[in-house]
């Protein structure tokens, strides 16, 4: 049973430094009609689980700790008995969310979570947030970038735990190297491609933010 990318989007709130912002937020599952995992439970429980059916959902993976990226996480977890990972770079800024709740196991670069046939290869990719990871399965053609990359240039770091240089070169060299057909798919907002950001570079590093 070949593994498919389903696709939702769910609304809540981002908070830090003080301020809160309305945003949409993509949330990822990839898996069969078996099991699956989920990338980025974003504020509705609910709405994560019916889409993921009676499939065994075998993890739910943060590809960082901002509120608006975790804020479901526990409550899908305890619903499914699925095990969240998160890189410990960013443990700080979870604890700001799920004081009394700890993910389960840590993402480190390189390592593979597999599910339902597929390989999907944590990228540690700091910048947007210190434990930042993109993940890339190379079967699927795609890349899982959270908040690193979106369709016309790098996230953002104008915050606290952010740091621009950093995010530039964990794109140019960890996802640039990428093959150019592999389809991004981002933490919020449309899909792109490696090949179609990958001439943009020096454009974002002049505009420096």
């Amino acid at each position: 049973m070949a593994a498919r990318i389903d696709h939702l989007v769910t609304s809540g709130t981002f908070s830090l430094d003080g301020g809160t912002w309305e945003v949409d937020n993509n949330v990822w599952i990839v898996g069969d009609d078996r099991e699956a995992i989920v990338i980025d439970a974003a504020h509705d429980a609910d709405a994560i689980a019916e889409a993921v059916g009676d499939r065994r959902l075998r993890a739910i993976v943060c590809t960082h700790a901002h509120n608006d990226h975790i804020d479901a996480a526990p409550a899908l977890a305890e619903r499914t008995g699925a095990v969240i990972w998160l890189h410990p770079d960013d443990l700080p800024m979870w604890k700001t969310t799920h004081p009394d709740r700890l993910p389960d196991r840590w993402l480190d670069d390189g390592l593979v979570i597999e599910t339902a046939g597929t390989d999907l290869t944590v990228l540690h990719t700091p910048g947007h947030a210190p434990g930042a990871v993109c993940l890339y399965d190379a079967g699927l053609g795609t890349v899982f970038t959270g908040d690193t990359l979106f369709r016309g240039g790098p996230g953002a770091t104008g915050r606290s735990y952010s740091h621009f240089p950093t995010i530039i070169e964990s794109i140019r060299d960890r996802l640039l190297t990428l093959p150019p057909d592999t389809v991004v798919r981002t933490g919020h907002g449309e899909t792109t491609t490696i090949g179609a950001e990958a001439p943009h570079l020096d454009e974002w590093i002049a505009r420096g933010h």
